[in-house]
């Protein structure tokens, strides 16, 4: 949102949609940003993604902020993503190359314009390509957000309460993890991990974590003189 840490947003973006080569199952594949600030934060997101690509390396080197990614198949999929999107009409703004003046499975971090209901946006593809769209209202943003099949991870940046609550509450987003002011690949590590929708349902780890532990019971307590039977059922005797 236009009254979001705009800074915050933007570091939380980079990483979440770059870190691991964008194969994180929580990787930022979607970033919908007000019509009032898209064109500064996308300028200023494509020279982040010069300097991303320029310290593309050994992952265990701590310099390197882009490693390879994991498969040739994955290579693959990346070139066969680039292609689909142009046929789309979907506008690359930085990347779409596969680096072949180093050995390993390296691509270049992708950033493409392109409308929210095009067929290759409802896909993960599991390669650092993010796509950039815009949007005039929160309630819109929140529609595009939840019309894909996958629901792990979702973040909004704003600093009006009223933004947060729509956000979280039944009318925002339908992800597993609803996060504010901190990314899709934050470090929610008190709570439980989990999705919904194609993302699969259940927790894990987190606030869920003691359970495992635990004797579950569900008990109750009749503070009447009558005795309810399930279902609404009459059994006299």
């Amino acid at each position: 949102m236009p009254d979001g840490d705009l800074e915050l947003a933007f570091q939380g973006s980079v990483f979440a949609a770059a870190g691991t080569a964008g194969q994180r199952c929580t990787t930022l594949r979607r970033l919908f940003l007000h019509e009032s600030i898209y064109d500064a934060f996308v300028k200023r997101l494509v020279g982040a993604y010069a300097k991303v690509a320029a310290r593309m390396g050994d992952p265990m080197h701590p310099d390197t902020l882009l490693g390879p990614l994991h498969t040739k198949r994955a290579v693959q999929e990346y070139k066969e993503g680039i292609e689909t999107i142009k046929k789309q009409g979907g506008e690359i703004l930085f990347g779409r190359e596969v680096v072949t003046d180093r050995p390993g499975n390296y691509v270049l971090p992708t950033i493409v314009a392109i409308a929210h209901d095009a067929p290759v946006v409802q896909k993960e593809i599991f390669a650092p390509i993010l796509y950039v769209l815009k949007f005039k209202t929160l309630e819109e943003a929140i529609a595009c957000n939840n019309e894909v099949p996958q629901g792990l991870s979702s973040a909004i940046f704003t600093k009006n309460l009223q933004n947060m609550f729509r956000w979280v509450g039944p009318g925002g987003s339908d992800c597993g993890i609803v996060n504010c002011n901190i990314g899709t690949s934050g470090a929610e590590i008190g709570g439980a991990f989990g999705g919904e929708k194609e993302t699969g349902g259940g927790r894990e780890s987190g606030s869920d974590a003691w359970k495992q532990y635990m004797r579950r019971s569900t008990c109750t307590v009749n503070y009447s003189d009558v005795l309810p039977l399930a279902q609404g059922v009459k059994f006299n005797l």
